[in-house]
């Protein structure tokens, strides 16, 4: 299965780690639209140390849209009521005219000159949207003219006619709101806190992503990916729903979790968080809301469920040979290059994850368009990117969790295989590590940690980068057909390598 990504920068990644037919899912990564030529996939490398694994990158399609045309329809024309007569017996002169010419009836001719009956102007059937707004806009500048025929229709009729009526249109209050538990309540008080991120590269290259403020001191989560070609000599502006804009730097990245802390320069009072959910209690079925830029189109929102949970996914950063590997949440909430670093909110407005990647149907060759939504989004679970994020603000370098073996990137190997040999010819299981502590060796076949099953290498770090250095976990493993269990203590990296 290939994988998908667009990065901001506009460069090809190069190698692509291979990945089992199931999971993980191979993902591209959405984080904007790209102002240079599209990235280019690679090839999958044999083998990754758990520490230090390879990425891949996508191409990309967007969807279209269509218009539907408005019906019309006719209302029959009507005779104007007669006039009234005058009370008999009445002297005034000349006496009036017949209520009805005598020709009416079609058994005479009309003189010239004498006025015929008109039908009045069939009217319009109201249309859609955009017509209706454009009615309303017109109604507003003209209010003393509506008051004024308003009243001139009540007055003609005088009582001895039924056929005129006065229609009284009412607008809005100002201060309407939707309701709290509604999608529009929620993007309402999402919005102000999301920012859509502009990386330049120092050659003038970049793209665009999605952020969101993550406390009062001007902090924003977002992808690594989204600012990764930005993040040493670059330039990084952060704007808000309201227009206003900021420039901002880096404060730390993980590029295997693919998470970036940025801090806005100069930042304002009153910036409002948005609420950290638990992503740990979502469940498959429940509603989210996504908000992002996607294709540069800034606050942009979207709905769907979660189709998924802790499915493995690697994707690449667009700027790399490097894969960053997610246990992440599924939604088929529409995401698209842009949404990338953007909140993945719950129905109550609670972020539950990071929009980080897409699954695309798109070759990803030179020349081609980048990836666009088919339903299949994934998501960093917001209790792992907030432990991230508390890593790369106190120190600026991120934490790893590992077990200190070398495991294969081979697709349909039933598990992840811990390699002959690690990178440069390196033991592939670190001596005094806490795969070698805990008996594990070269050829083993590692199937489930804790009750998760592993189908493969990608699977078994996406798993193992949910946890914290110093947890105590359970392998199952299998060595010469047998089956046998490991107790062990994750062991810890500091930094990207």
């Amino acid at each position: 299965m290939s994988t998908e990504n667009e990065g901001n920068e506009d460069n090809a990644a190069a190698s692509v780690p291979s990945v089992p037919s199931v999971p993980p899912v191979p993902a591209a990564a959405p984080e904007g639209t790209p102002q240079g030529s599209p990235p280019a996939s690679g090839a999958a490398a044999p083998a990754t140390p758990v520490d230090a694994p390879t990425a891949q990158v996508p191409g990309a399609t967007h969807p279209h849209g269509a218009e539907s045309p408005f019906d019309h329809h006719q209302q029959q024309p009507h005779l104007p009521p007669a006039p009234p007569q005058p009370p008999a017996g009445s002297a005034a002169w000349p006496p009036p005219p017949p209520a009805v010419p005598a020709y009416a009836d079609g058994g005479g001719t009309a003189e010239w000159g004498a006025p015929a009956p008109s039908a009045p102007e069939p009217p319009r059937k109201r249309r859609a949207n955009g017509l209706v707004a454009a009615v309303a806009v017109a109604a507003l500048v003209a209010g003393g003219i509506g008051g004024a025929l308003g009243f001139w229709a009540a007055d003609s009729s005088d009582g001895s006619s039924s056929g005129s009526t006065t229609v009284a249109a009412s607008n809005s209050p100002k201060d309407f709101k939707r309701a709290a538990g509604t999608v529009a309540g929620v993007a309402a008080q999402a919005l102000p806190s999301v920012v859509t991120i502009d990386a330049q590269s120092g050659d003038g290259e970049g793209g665009t992503g999605t952020g969101f403020v993550y406390d009062k001191e001007g902090h924003i989560l977002t992808n690594n990916h989204v600012v990764a070609s930005a993040a040493d000599s670059g330039q990084l502006t952060a704007t808000f729903s309201d227009g206003k804009k900021y420039d901002a730097e880096v404060v730390g990245r993980a590029q295997g979790y693919d998470v970036a802390v940025l801090k806005l320069k100069n930042a304002p009072d009153g910036l409002t968080p948005l609420p950290l959910g638990d992503s740990d209690k979502v469940a498959v079925g429940d509603s989210t809301i996504a908000i992002g830029a996607p294709f540069g189109l800034s606050n942009t929102v979207t709905t769907g469920i979660i189709s998924a949970k802790d499915r493995p996914v690697a994707s690449g950063d667009g700027s790399s040979n490097k894969n960053s590997y997610m246990s992440a949440l599924q939604t088929d909430a529409s995401i698209n290059p842009g949404n990338s670093g953007g909140p993945l909110l719950d129905a109550g407005g609670a972020v539950i994850g990071i929009n980080s990647a897409i699954q695309s149907t798109s070759g990803g060759g030179v020349g081609q368009s980048q990836a666009g939504s088919i339903g299949l989004g994934f998501a960093i679970p917001v209790n792992q990117a907030k432990n991230v994020a508390e890593q790369l603000i106190k120190t600026g370098q991120p934490v790893y969790p590992v077990i200190g073996a070398t495991v294969t990137m081979e697709e349909k190997t039933g598990g992840a295989v811990i390699s002959d040999q690690g990178a440069g010819g390196t033991p592939a299981v670190t001596p005094n590590g806490p795969a070698a502590q805990a008996g594990l060796k070269a050829g083993d076949v590692i199937t489930k940690f804790n009750d998760t099953v592993v189908e493969s290498g990608p699977t078994l770090i996406g798993e193992i980068w949910t946890h914290k250095p110093g947890d105590k976990v359970t392998i199952t493993y299998k060595r010469d057909g047998r089956t046998a269990t490991a107790e062990l203590t994750l062991g810890e990296r500091k930094g990207d390598s």
